[in-house]
């Protein structure tokens, strides 16, 4: 890892992240990254180049064994930074993506292991996001989105994405956080609006918020 830029770190592990079990597309890549698709096209041939991934044409890329291992310790520095800030340094959820994203590349196996130990060798990182073992496992996770519940269902927030400080921000003020239970109340289909009801309060969430927030649904005792 240490031949490689910060850079192509930084495509590995968007890949590894976008991966949903199948190619990732360019188009996601650039989205994911902010840049453009000519320099992701640029990229990937030198990625592919030194064996890190594979590029079907018109489909996307996927990550080799030894490519996917090195996005899996960059995501273990991350998620173990940014739990490390939240418990050890008092840093809140929407402040630990931005550190934790500049100190990622830098730190040494032994400061990595020294975090993890002194952590309890957590599973999570404080958006609910699951940290890699050593070898590169990943713990479970839920997948079901917000934006995709029906109304009435009640749900239990288990992850959001770590990359919106804003939504992380509005979230806390309404008293939301993992493992708290929220009812969807309202659909609007023509605004792209969902609605939910936490305790008292209900928070007006747009489509593309909700699409960052992963639910498991709450079972319902007969």
């Amino acid at each position: 890892m240490k031949d490689l830029s910060q850079t192509m770190q930084d495509y590995l592990k968007a890949i590894a992240t976008l991966d949903r079990g199948g190619e990732v597309s360019t188009t996601d890549i650039a989205a994911a990254l902010k840049v453009s698709p000519a320099s992701v096209t640029s990229m990937i041939k030198r990625l592919a180049s030194m064996k890190l991934i594979q590029h079907k044409a018109y489909r996307g890329v996927v990550l080799t064994h030894a490519g996917r291992k090195v996005a899996m310790e960059i995501i273990r520095h991350h998620r173990l930074i940014e739990l490390y800030l939240a418990e050890a340094l008092g840093y809140t959820w929407d402040q630990v993506h931005a550190e934790a994203e500049n100190l990622e590349h830098h730190i040494s196996e032994d400061f990595e292991d020294r975090i993890a130990k002194i952590l309890g060798d957590p599973k999570y990182d404080p958006h609910g996001d699951p940290i890699p073992t050593k070898d590169g496992h990943l713990p479970p996770t839920v997948h079901d989105r917000l934006c995709d519940a029906d109304v009435d269902d009640v749900l239990i927030v288990r992850r959001v994405n770590d990359d919106d400080a804003e939504l992380l921000r509005t979230l806390t003020e309404h008293g939301i956080g993992l493992a708290t239970t929220v009812r969807v109340v309202e659909r609007d289909e023509t605004s792209g609006h969902i609605t939910i009801r936490v305790r008292r309060t209900t928070v007006r969430l747009q489509h593309s918020s909700a699409s960052r927030i992963f639910v498991e649904r709450q079972a319902v005792v007969s």
